[in-house]
């Protein structure tokens, strides 16, 4: 991999990025989809085996009160994003996106390990759930530095009239990843008997994510950086500290609309996390059908992310997301989980499909929007800002907070939570600008005199070489 100094000393090196970049472009794109795979596989898995486990890390009177420890301490990870997310986005501006990819999946690959090898609190007491403090710490550190960096990396990677497809490819492979966790999940629990399965058998999917990450690990660190970040960098050398204030003061009505854009995570990772769960406590479904019938429900999301990526090329951003995923989730959610008190394996494949239906049409273009509303020098710094603290607000505490509805004898309210969250998000959407372009804009921001004026420089530098190597003495 040549960085922009190397780039600029190498003879030939002309038309710099772009003649550069295109060759290894399909490399890049896999780099930073197959990262983002397993960074949510591991983030996910938890959520769907908590049920299964809390009892042997989290013993209690009760079951229930073991389960609402085990997703207490899944909710610490949400509660760090915020954290990670300011802190370290910033840094992501400042000297990359490729060293901070590849610092966040180390993270979440060891967490995943952590927990598939930590004893039962039978074995080594409170040392138990205070590993699964610690690896949640850790993922919640690698989670909150990897959505903004990813979207960036594929944004800017991404050729000027393909970047709703590129962007999605980072909400595609989140949901591969839930898919594959809910496969996984799935899978071990109807393979195992009930006593094994809460012996050993959970804990063979966070050792598969652990071994996962270090291929990631790998194809991360053979990535190349991104041309908007390397033109930038050669104009803007301020400080993460100095980003960051920057992006306080001159980007607000941006990062409010990066968060509204954000807020339907509530109802993502009740869909991902919780809908078996859910089924399981108010219906006396059977958990290994209801994780199989959400494995259906999400193939059409991998389906549906990239297809409404490819069309936001084409008709525009808005028009698609969110507006109409909007839209979609508050009509839908209340006769969703309401019909999800009728009997049978079928409709709980119609309710899990459905809801994955309109919550793909939300996440196939949200990470390009949000992308294309900064400029490349603090552009995960206002990702990041943005989107961590809405999913550590709404997204960590959606299990939970369905989990107490459950409990008081409320279930329904777990719908209507989602639909209120949903509901002024979409106010905040019609104040949001159309940031798609069928042309060969330059930058994924409409307006970056940063990159362009860096791009001008690089090209400047590589044509002076080419004279000055190409000359006779």
């Amino acid at each position: 991999m040549k960085t922009s100094k190397e780039a600029l000393d190498s003879p030939g090196s002309s038309e710099f990025p772009e003649a550069s970049v295109r060759p290894r472009r399909s490399v890049n794109m896999i780099a930073g989809t197959i990262g983002h795979f397993v960074e949510w596989y591991d983030w996910y898995i938890y959520g769907l085996l908590a049920a299964v486990f809390s009892g042997q890390i989290f013993p209690s009177d009760s079951a229930f009160a073991s389960l609402v420890a085990a997703l207490l301490t899944y909710a610490v990870g949400f509660v760090v994003r915020p954290f990670s997310g300011i802190i370290i986005s910033p840094l992501a501006d400042r000297f990359g996106r490729r060293l901070i990819l590849t610092l966040s999946i180390s993270g979440m690959a060891l967490g995943a390990l952590i927990i598939a090898l930590t004893p039962s609190f039978a074995t080594i007491g409170y040392a138990a759930p205070v590993l699964f403090l610690v690896a949640r710490i850790l993922q919640g550190i690698s989670a909150g530095t990897e959505q903004q960096s990813a979207i960036a990396f594929m944004v800017e990677h991404a050729p000027a009239n393909r970047r709703g497809l590129f962007g999605s490819f980072s909400n595609m492979a989140s949901g591969l990843a839930t898919l594959a966790a809910t496969g996984g999940a799935a899978m071990v629990t109807s393979a195992f008997a009930p006593a094994d399965l809460a012996a050993f058998g959970w804990r063979i999917p966070f050792l598969v994510g652990g071994v996962l990450g270090v291929v990631g690990l790998v194809m991360r660190a053979r990535a190349d950086e991104t041309p908007e970040f390397e033109a930038s960098a050669l104009v803007d050398q301020k400080s993460a500290w100095a980003r960051l204030m920057d992006l306080l003061r001159e980007h607000p009505k941006a990062l409010l609309q990066a968060a509204a854009l954000s807020a339907p995570a509530v109802a993502y990772y009740t869909w991902a996390t919780f809908l078996p769960t859910y089924a399981k406590l108010t219906t006396g479904r059977d958990l290994s059908s209801t994780l199989a019938g959400s494995v259906i429900g999400l193939a059409l999301l991998v389906i549906i992310v990239p297809i409404c990526g490819y069309l936001s090329d084409r008709i525009g951003r808005r028009k698609i997301f969110p507006i109409i995923g909007a839209i979609g989730m508050i009509a839908l959610f209340y006769p969703l989980l309401l019909l999800l008190n009728q009997p049978g394996f079928g409709v709980y494949v119609l309710v899990s499909a459905s809801g994955w239906v309109v919550l793909g049409i939300w996440q196939a273009v949200y990470p390009t929007i949000q992308a294309e509303l900064f400029p490349a020098a603090v552009r995960v710094s206002g990702i990041g800002f943005a989107h961590q603290i809405v999913i550590a607000v709404f997204g960590g505490t959606a299990p939970l907070i369905a989990a107490a509805f459950v409990g008081a004898g409320q279930p329904m309210y777990v719908a209507v939570y989602m639909i209120a969250i949903v509901a002024l998000s979409l106010i905040v959407y019609f104040t949001l600008p159309e940031t798609g372009s069928r042309t060969g804009r330059a930058t994924v921001a409409p307006a970056d005199p940063e990159v362009l004026k860096g791009e001008h420089l690089i090209s400047e530098t590589a044509s002076s070489g080419i004279r000055t190597h190409g000359s006779k003495p």
